[in-house]
């Protein structure tokens, strides 16, 4: 008596491999494009953070109209030395953020301690590249940065082809004049 053998035959084991090879043909630039779409969002919602940072300090600081703080702030860590005065300085709930014409400055202790890209709270002192070390693992990287009016610092989002062109810049504000946020650079993301 013959029993016979149950199995896949080479054909129908070929038919499979090519429609496997198919759909990853298919979903690998798709799956390629969700990556690219993520660091565009996390670009935007760093620039929205920023946005949202420059205007939040800009009216505390014309709420507080200049006057001093009598009283140390919470937590001292950041620019100057507490109690803030409101013209330099400005106390929050993380620590001193540096002000020029009541917006954050374009550096460090001014609008990247104001928009919290990091729990990290930098104080004086603070380089771009110390800064950048606590910036990598939240995907973020500075270049640039200084703190009078006119100065340009620019936030890059890490892992694109060309990060230099996934990013946005932030521009310290001139007397009378608000800051300078740019529009996203997203063809390097």
């Amino acid at each position: 008596m013959k029993t016979r053998q149950h199995g896949f035959t080479m054909i129908e084991l070929i038919v499979v491999i090519v429609i496997l090879g198919i759909l990853a043909a298919v979903a690998l630039p798709r799956f390629t494009n969700i990556q690219r779409d993520a660091r565009i969002a996390k670009l935007n919602a760093a620039r929205g953070a920023v946005q949202a940072a420059a205007a939040m300090v800009h009216g505390t600081a014309l709420a507080r109209g200049g006057v001093a703080d009598t009283v140390a702030c919470p937590v001292t860590t950041g620019f100057g030395a507490s109690p803030a005065n409101n013209t330099t300085n400005l106390c929050t709930e993380s620590g001193l953020v540096q002000i020029l014409n009541t917006y954050p400055t374009a550096n460090v202790m001014g609008i990247v301690n104001a928009s919290g890209l990091t729990s990290t709270f930098f104080p004086a002192g603070t380089t771009v590249a110390t800064a950048n070390t606590a910036l990598a693992p939240e995907g973020y990287r500075l270049a640039g940065g200084g703190g009078g009016a006119g100065a340009v610092i620019t936030i890059l989002v890490s892992g694109g082809s060309a990060p230099a062109n996934c990013s946005f810049t932030y521009t310290a504000p001139a007397a009378n004049a608000a800051p300078v946020v740019s529009a996203v650079t997203t063809t390097g993301c």
